[in-house]
């Protein structure tokens, strides 16, 4: 029987297996993309927004890099929750002291579920028997007569037991009170799309420990079955090796791409049979965490498709989750300090000083889901007060889009250089456009490369779509040459030709017009139809313009403004922004 400092020394010491096979280097993620066509700029779509098994939900990066493809996105950035990415102040161990174990606000807990009919079940608590490894209570679950399962159900505070099983090992203390029956560890891993004769959906590991012999595994279908012996009356520490067993089941998939979720214990009894298990000391041990490893450990994930999809562009960011979240593109992936307990804090000031943190490691930084603890009116103040906290860019294109228009109007009122885009926040990498909000973002930029398009980013040549309405190009332009994001002073008047493509049916393109006085606490704008899609406008000084896609009762696509100033604001215009007329 292993002792806990064995099994961390030999999780440590035992390299896990993300995919079979070699890896590609992690450097294929950050590859040049096609060349720039020549002579001009071209839209490139992005998925700025999504989350892998390295977060807290289902989706596995082969899920998203199959809806990457089959929707033709161009580019996905990797935005998993930094503290997660971590494993910061997950959840280490379970003692079985009780049906909810308190460590302060991160507290664990069992849910028990029935399945089947049985004569009796029982779930205890006792203090004997119990692991030598745990001077703690141990769980008894029993039942009698079935056909059925006795399922104990885990929980955790904001799911810090969920992570990926990259570098992730199991180990749980088991003796088998009678000599049928099985004890039953199952985990839900990640959703993967249908491959080598398997349907999609999320993949299930199912042990079933008990008896005598050697492990056996079984896939049938996405869900696979690892048995594993206990001998009767005696304790004996089970490990689970996830990735390996994995990789045994389903030797196509990268083992690594998959997380930890939905973990339950049970027992399972046939007709007339007695079954009864003591369970003790179950341990989460990650070998690969500290410090930057988490993020080593991501990269190493991801390369594994980069020959598989190397039609579809990747690049690794964050979302830093416990300030107002923020998704950090294209610095140098230094991971933040992190609180504990990890709980987000929505100080505006706290998240000003995260952003001069980020900007310090380079790269532009996106201000997420504004209106998550904001109405439109406070956001619109908080914005103009404190200069958008200091961010280079905002989601508009979000569900609230409407009071997320009205707020970024307020602020390009008053000359707020913050680049508007969409991101859908897909925890899930089911269906993209069926999705809550199948949003993305595009850009006007020479080639697929980072520098490009966090180029394109910061300057605001970009807007924002809801996929499953409208996949066209918007474009604003000055003397025919690209002007959208851009700030012109002058004090005489521009022409802006703005256009649209792709308009689907009933769809009209909408010119926005605005004063950007840098005054009042809401917007002064009109709206105009531009028949057939395209149509110049003169753009008064202290004036922006903007396009939005009105399809039905919706906005599904909007630009970024260009303005006319009479004179550059006190605190300046970006010099990537500024134009003569």
């Amino acid at each position: 029987m292993d002792s806990p400092s064995e099994l961390l020394q030999g999780a440590a010491s035992r390299r896990t297996l993300l995919v079979a096979g070699a890896l590609a280097p992690a450097a294929a993620l950050t590859g040049a993309g096609p060349e720039p066509e020549a002579g001009g700029l071209r839209a490139i779509s992005m998925a700025t927004h999504i989350h892998g098994p390295f977060s807290e939900g289902k989706a596995s990066f082969e899920a998203h890099l199959a809806q990457a493809r089959k929707n033709k996105v161009d580019v996905v950035w990797w935005t998993d929750h930094d503290f997660r990415v971590a494993a910061h102040d997950h959840r280490q161990a379970v003692h079985f002291t009780g049906a909810g174990e308190p460590d302060g606000i991160m507290a664990f807990g069992w849910t028990k579920k029935l399945d089947g009919k049985m004569a009796g079940d029982r779930v205890e608590f006792v203090d004997e028997p119990r692991s030598p490894y745990d001077q703690k209570p141990a769980l008894r679950l029993s039942a009698d007569g079935g056909p059925g399962t006795l399922w104990y159900a885990a929980k955790a505070w904001n799911d810090t037991y969920n992570a990926c099983i990259a570098d992730t090992t199991l180990s749980i203390d088991v003796r088998p009170e009678e000599k049928g029956g099985t004890l039953l560890l199952q985990v839900d891993l990640s959703h993967h799309p249908a491959r080598k004769g398997r349907s999609a959906g999320v993949y299930v590991l199912r042990y079933r420990i008990g008896g005598t012999g050697s492990p056996k595994y079984k896939a049938d279908g996405i869900t696979g079955y690892v048995d594993l012996p206990a001998a009767p009356g005696q304790w004996s520490t089970i490990t689970l090796w996830l990735t390996q067993d994995v990789q045994k089941l389903w030797p196509d998939l990268v083992a690594g791409d998959n997380a930890l979720r939905n973990l339950k214990l049970g027992v399972t009894a046939k007709e007339k049979e007695k079954v009864s298990y003591v369970v003790d000391r179950l341990l989460f041990v990650r070998s690969r965490r500290r410090g930057q490893a988490g993020e080593d450990l991501r990269a190493e994930v991801l390369a594994a498709y980069a020959r598989e999809y190397a039609d579809v562009v990747q690049y690794r960011a964050y979302e830093v989750s416990l300030v107002r979240h923020l998704n950090w593109y294209g610095g140098d992936q230094t991971m933040p300090a992190f609180t504990s307990p990890p709980v987000r804090d929505n100080d505006p000031g706290r998240t000003a000083a995260m952003v001069d943190f980020l900007h310090g490691h380079g790269g532009l930084v996106c201000w997420n889901h504004p209106l998550d603890v904001e109405k439109k009116e406070s956001l619109a103040t908080l914005m103009r007060e404190r200069r958008m906290l200091g961010t280079d860019l905002v989601e508009i294109g979000r569900k609230e889009w409407a009071e997320l228009l009205w707020a970024f109007d307020v602020a390009a009122r008053h000359a707020l250089f913050c680049t508007a885009i969409g991101g859908s926040d897909d925890h899930d990498g089911v269906d993209w456009t069926a999705a809550d909000e199948p949003y993305l973002t595009y850009v006007w930029a020479a080639s697929t490369t980072r520098a490009d398009l966090l180029a394109a980013l910061k300057k605001g040549a970009a807007w924002w779509v809801n996929a499953a309405k409208y996949r066209g190009s918007l474009d604003l332009r000055v003397g025919g040459k690209p002007a959208m994001g851009a700030a012109i002073v002058s004090s005489a008047a521009v022409q802006v030709e703005c256009s649209a493509t792709s308009l689907p049916s009933g769809a009209k393109l909408e010119i926005v017009t605005g004063r950007a006085d840098r005054d009042g606490d809401s917007p002064s704008v009109s709206t105009a139809v531009a028949s057939a899609g395209k149509k110049t406008v003169t753009v008064r000084p202290d004036t922006y313009v903007r396009t939005q896609v009105r399809l039905a009762d919706r906005v599904v696509a909007a630009s970024n403004p260009v303005w006319v100033l009479t004179q550059a604001p006190p605190t300046g215009i970006p010099a990537d922004r500024r134009r003569t007329p």
